[in-house]
């Protein structure tokens, strides 16, 4: 696999802010490729300079062994395009959106129509055309933004937060559409994420960047053996938990992870362990929940965020639980700070290093 994108001791200064510090990086032909990180960890800086939206403060960015520079930015421009996290589509239909950049490419009308079509296809909004973009959800209109990039063919997709606020289907749909499009057309893909979870699905490596520092390097497994701390310091691990665990003879283990809670996994583990289970993973009830789900908690909310098309809530069921559900049912359910509700997961979502 040759190498498509090198990054030398790169740096980025904004005044007497330093972004990105000395910053080593090699991206290989159809690889994807994932960026871990917080919010201002230095990521969206990192993918615009690799579209060569931004020029490095020093060090050296080579593309297919070429290094990068005002003589050929524009070449860099062309074959390279950015998913941005906050989707900016203009108020008018979404074919206009996603035919836009073919437009400036002077691509014939007939080639446009056409190419509209597959895309919106491949992310799964057949028939969309004609609708208005802004009255779209804010899943599909990540959607739209995404086929838009996808229309244009080029050899390297940078996508800065591809799912962030967006509500579980949609992020599945998009998920398969990345894994497809890499699989089929071998496009080149550096997806920044704060989901250490996404970063697995989608990416065979990562890395992790920390304040503006490449901390590893590595396949995302070898990124979770990192020690607990410091990988909730920067992951989105809302619920890391470290425990005892014993194995209970069923083909499953309980984890005591303090104040009377113990959460049931569907893998056999004697000893000190750390579990994690995604927020989406949590079903949350006002009711007791009926299921096959082994791990049943009863709470009160403590914290809730909006997030647009999802919401975000802090229970307290004996230790913090961070789950998300949709603002639809936010609405439904009336929830509020001090809602009772009841929480459950299976054990097979429950994931340890």
């Amino acid at each position: 696999m040759n190498t498509l994108i090198e990054l030398e001791n790169i740096s980025k200064t904004y005044g007497n802010n330093t972004v990105l510090k000395q910053v080593n990086l090699h991206i290989q032909e159809g690889e994807v490729f994932s960026l871990l990180g917080p919010n201002g960890s230095g990521k969206t800086t990192l993918l615009r300079i690799m579209a060569g939206i931004e020029k490095p403060t020093s060090g050296e960015m080579r593309f297919k062994g070429a290094k990068v520079g005002d003589g050929n930015l524009n070449d860099l421009r062309l074959k390279t395009t950015m998913v941005f996290q906050k989707t900016a589509l203009f108020n008018t239909s979404v074919y206009k959106n996603i035919a836009y950049g073919l437009r400036l490419r002077e691509r014939s009308k007939k080639e446009t129509d056409q190419k509209v079509r597959e895309v919106l296809k491949t992310v799964k909004l057949e028939g969309y055309e004609k609708r208005s973009a802004k009255k779209l959800s804010g899943g599909e209109q990540q959607r739209v933004a995404l086929a838009r990039a996808l229309a244009l063919d080029t050899e390297v997709l940078l996508l800065d937060e591809p799912t962030a606020n967006v509500d579980p289907k949609n992020v599945s749909i998009i998920e398969d559409v990345l894994s497809w499009v890499n699989r089929e057309k071998k496009t080149t893909m550096v997806v920044a994420t704060h989901n250490m979870f996404q970063a697995e699905t989608l990416a065979k490596r990562a890395a992790l960047l920390l304040e503006g520092k490449i901390v590893k390097v590595g396949a995302p497994q070898e990124i979770f053996k990192l020690p607990p701390t410091l990988l909730a310091s920067y992951a989105r691990l809302e619920n890391v938990f470290s425990g005892i665990s014993k194995i209970t003879g069923e083909g499953t283990s309980l984890v005591d992870i303090g104040d009377g809670v113990q959460i049931e996994t569907s893998f056999e583990k004697i000893g000190n362990t750390t579990v994690f289970v995604r927020p989406e993973d949590i079903i949350v009830s006002l009711n007791p929940i009926v299921s096959s789900a082994r791990n049943s908690f009863e709470g009160r909310i403590v914290e809730v965020s909006d997030l647009g098309a999802i919401v975000k809530l802090r229970v307290k069921a004996g230790r913090d639980f961070t789950v998300q559900v949709t603002k639809r049912s936010f609405n439904d359910m009336q929830l509020n700070i001090d809602s009772r509700v009841f929480l459950a997961f299976k054990a097979s979502s429950v994931q340890t290093v």
